[in-house]
């Protein structure tokens, strides 16, 4: 059977016809930053209207900033904010989040770490859900009766060489990558597939939720918040690109440290204490690899 999403459905669409908001943060990127905007400009032209490019300079010391600078004149979408010290990952990213304009946002990273061939579709899917959010895998199910043994089939599936494979560019990066997701659907009991990817949210949505992480970690609060006020969740195949250029700065030791800083002393204050507010739980619409053009 034809799959129901697929790159011709993708190109059938008309042009996007909501405002987008296309976010990114970048420090020291030098290698990367001039053909990134290039291409998320080509894109964003194709697919939606109206549109603007946020990038966040996380006081770049390298030529980052003059590059971004000169684009400008060429590329008016691009709206550059340049943090005055450096803030990391979190904080760029909620500058980021609070600096859109448009009605919609989402974010790519700097290194073009994920695969958004079929942006116009999870674009449209925004007009039937809350949010959309991409997963790097199909969610592990285990085929068997015996419940006590469903845990650890789980984690062996999880861990296999398939799954670990597409999570990063290294191995050590993707277990990495899958300790963080566990920690998090253990600790916040939050049924999603994947927590650190490429999201679509409605800006005011996003905007609404207030960050106390300072960490990577933003990206699952934002997601785990949004689930707790009730949000409509579509996952989306969103398959991972590994780096080719420049220096990824997420897995260094400091930033590891932080993220599981933030993510204890969160668990702590909101599961524990009971500190997190009203919960009304959301709906997630599983991912169905059939139904995607090259989804599994």
């Amino acid at each position: 059977m034809k799959p129901k999403y697929s790159l011709e459905y993708a190109e059938s669409l008309p042009r996007f016809d909501r405002g987008v908001s296309w976010l990114c943060w970048a420090y020291n990127e030098e290698e990367l930053i001039e053909e990134y905007l290039l291409r998320a400009n080509d894109i964003l032209q194709k697919t939606v209207l109206d549109y603007e490019i946020v990038v966040i300079d996380d006081c770049s010391t390298d030529r980052t900033n003059a590059i971004i600078t000169l684009l400008q004149k060429s590329i008016p979408q691009i709206r550059l904010i340049r943090n005055e010290k450096n803030l990391n990952v979190g904080l760029s990213s909620q500058k980021a989040i609070q600096s859109a304009t448009k009605e919609f946002l989402f974010w790519q990273t700097i290194d073009w770490a994920y695969d958004i061939t079929l942006l116009r579709v999870f674009l449209e899917l925004l007009k039937s859900h809350d949010i959309v959010a991409g997963v790097r895998r199909a969610p592990v199910v285990v085929a068997n009766s015996i419940r006590w043994l469903k845990p650890f089939l789980g984690l062996m599936i999880l861990f296999g060489v398939k799954h670990v494979t597409r999570r990063s560019d290294t191995i050590s990066k993707a277990f990495v990558s899958l300790t963080n997701y566990i920690l998090i659907r253990v600790m916040f009991r939050v049924p999603l597939s994947d927590y650190q990817n490429v999201v679509f949210y409605p800006s005011k949505l996003i905007q609404s939720i207030t960050c106390e992480s300072k960490s990577s970690f933003t990206n699952p609060e934002c997601l785990i918040k949004a689930y707790w006020k009730g949000s409509r969740i579509a996952e989306v195949p969103i398959s991972f690109i590994p780096r080719q250029k420049g220096e990824a700065k997420g897995t260094r030791l400091k930033a590891i440290f932080a993220s599981i800083t933030d993510i204890f002393c969160l668990w702590l204050r909101w599961i524990v204490l009971g500190r997190r507010g009203p919960l009304n739980k959301g709906v997630i619409r599983r991912l169905r690899t059939d139904e995607w053009e090259n989804g599994k």
